[in-house]
């Protein structure tokens, strides 16, 4: 009887039957993901993209502009918010599914300033700031001398006459470590795009 002899071919294979190299094409593009994840990881670090969804900022900032926010104004670069500042911060303020709201306000008085709202003019330490860059130019309510607390901020919106902000109980001063950020750039729409200013410093 005659034998029959097989030859069988083995091809090179890594453990569990892999091909034991990667296409380099293949490489390639999982180093550019990884790099670009890396990437957008640091960046989320100082900067947190924001979408207005109020209209008490009006006519600064209008629903549905897209803005930066620079989380690290206040921490790494160890500033204090100032007269003008427009910061998003943490409210006890609830949407309608329970969730806590992110509040977007401009920075009135710092730790230690007095503040008087009268007649809809604004005081800080006894001088009548401008209120040119309001919606109306005006400021409802009234406050005497309150006194802003250490570690803490008086905000309100620009459209003064729908703003829910430190004139009432619901929001109050702000403390510092409730604050996400400063606004300092908006991207959209882009006929307004570029840097946030302060009307107090311009």
């Amino acid at each position: 009887m005659r034998s029959v002899r097989c030859t069988i071919k083995i091809s090179k294979r890594g453990k569990h039957g892999a091909p034991s190299k990667i296409n380099p094409s293949v490489a390639e593009w999982i180093k550019d993901i990884l790099i670009a994840a890396l990437i957008a990881l640091i960046v989320m670090q100082f900067v947190k993209p924001t979408i207005v969804k109020q209209h008490s900022m009006e006519p600064n900032f209008y629903t549905n502009d897209y803005l930066f926010i620079s989380k690290q104004s206040y921490r790494l670069f160890r500033g204090t918010p100032e007269l003008g500042d427009v910061i998003v911060f943490k409210s006890e303020i609830e949407d309608d599914n329970g969730i806590k709201k992110l509040l977007i306000k401009r920075v009135i008085g710092v730790p230690g300033d007095v503040i008087t709202i009268e007649d809809g003019a604004v005081y800080v330490n006894g001088k009548e700031i401008d209120q040119s860059y309001t919606k109306d130019n005006y400021t409802s309510g009234s406050l005497k001398d309150v006194v802003v607390p250490a570690d803490s901020v008086f905000v309100m919106g620009d459209n003064r006459a729908v703003s829910i902000d430190s004139r009432y109980e619901q929001v109050g001063f702000i403390p510092f470590d409730e604050i996400v950020g400063k606004a300092v750039f908006k991207v959209l729409p882009l006929g307004s795009f570029g840097r946030i200013g302060n009307p107090y410093k311009e």
